[in-house]
């Protein structure tokens, strides 16, 4: 569709980090070492609480109807999606190394689309919203590779 609200986008974006949590979850069952299941298990845990983070902005009691009820017009829908969409699938196997090269292309990625929503906001708000969306997966992206970084080194 090419008109979508912002809440449209937080919806899709949590319901992204709810099959990232699951795609890592179900690695985590399969691993075949105590550190890899660790760190998937960690990657899962992650996921789970961006995607509260996100469904916290329908039900914390604060009034974000502004943003989340302003509509956009994105001829491609959203930019990064089937890209997201193909990561949110894939198998990950191998290693913690594999692991945090999906976690941290979905982060980029989704960044990259909070960047690019701030960029043709019309409204500063709106903008501002995106922008604290976007530096919270570059935060994000920092965390987990210092996590996993020192979970390697146990």
């Amino acid at each position: 569709m090419r008109y979508n609200q912002v809440k449209d986008l937080v919806e899709w974006a949590a319901g992204f980090h709810a099959r990232m949590a699951r795609q890592f979850s179900e690695a985590a069952e399969q691993a075949d070492n105590e550190r890899l299941k660790m760190g998937l298990d960690y990657l899962a845990s992650r996921e789970l609480k961006m995607k509260t983070d996100l469904d916290d902005l329908f039900s914390d009691g604060m009034d974000h109807s502004e943003i989340l009820e302003t509509w956009f017009d994105e001829s491609s829908e959203f930019p990064e999606p089937p890209e997201l969409d193909r990561l949110a699938e894939q198998t990950i196997t191998g290693s913690i190394e594999d692991a945090m090269k999906t976690a941290t292309l979905a982060h980029e990625r989704l960044q990259a689309m909070y960047e690019h929503r701030a960029l043709r906001s019309r409204i500063a708000p709106e903008a501002e919203f995106f922008d604290a969306l976007a530096e919270g997966q570059n935060s994000e992206i920092r965390h987990m590779m210092a996590s996993m970084e020192e979970l390697q080194g146990v």
